[in-house]
């Protein structure tokens, strides 16, 4: 079994160093790349007023903001960083979310995510057809994923996409399947029971007078060909 989170944020501009913040966060669980249902969406006053940017973007208002928790409340970076946990983070353009997390991160004295725990889509999205628009609407146009209702963008919104086109970029759901069973059967066999379970269902399965009936058949036909071995008989 393998566990990923697909992962978004939202934010009051585009520049952590200049004090800009986040402003919400999307998580979406995904084992074996499919997504369970489990998700985290949380609101984050952010201390500052919101960009005029960030609001046609999002509609994200400082209104809406008011009243919720910073990061730096436990609801907030404990409830993240457990659903987090130590898997795989999966995002689009991972770079720019990984630097406002770490930003939060790093403001409350705790440890950074290292960048070779994201997966970035967006370069697996131009290895996928270099040269064609990369962007999330582009690349969920691009396998059929449905962006209708999506005028306004959000964090747990886009990690939804996110979690849909990252299935369609590493092999889409036939893929998947293949590898839920092959996980299944890893966990459930071990390899002695699997050898033992492949050569059961090799063996012809006769009951002892179904067996001499064919061994008295095929003497009368050639006494001692090799065909009448004990194999051959299923004895």
């Amino acid at each position: 079994m393998v566990r990923e989170v697909a992962f978004d944020t939202e934010t009051t501009g585009l520049d952590p160093r200049s004090g800009d913040r986040i402003v919400e966060l999307g998580c979406v669980e995904l084992i074996n790349r499919m997504p369970t249902g489990k998700e985290l969406q949380i609101y984050v006053n952010p201390g500052r007023l919101v960009s005029e940017a960030t609001i046609r973007i999002t509609g994200i208002t400082n209104e809406i903001l008011r009243d919720r928790p910073p990061f730096s409340h436990p609801d907030v970076v404990d409830r993240l960083m457990e659903f987090l946990g130590e898997d795989p983070i999966v995002a689009h353009n991972a770079e720019f979310d990984r630097m406002f997390l770490n930003a939060e991160l790093s403001l409350l004295g705790r440890s950074e995510l290292a960048k070779d725990r994201f997966i970035d889509t967006l370069v697996l999205a131009r290895q996928h057809r270099p040269g064609s628009p990369a962007s999330l609407d582009a690349v969920c146009k691009r396998f059929g994923v449905s962006i209708e209702g999506r005028e306004l963008h959000g964090a747990l919104k886009d990690a939804r996409l996110l979690s849909m086109i990252y299935l369609e970029l590493t092999g889409g759901r036939e893929r998947a399947f293949e590898f839920s069973y092959e996980a299944k059967t890893s966990e459930t066999l071990a390899p002695s029971e699997r050898r033992s379970e492949r050569h059961n269902e090799s063996r012809p399965r006769m009951t002892p007078g179904e067996a001499e009936a064919h061994r008295r058949f095929l003497e009368s036909m050639v006494p001692n060909a090799i065909w009448t071995s004990d194999y051959a008989l299923g004895t």
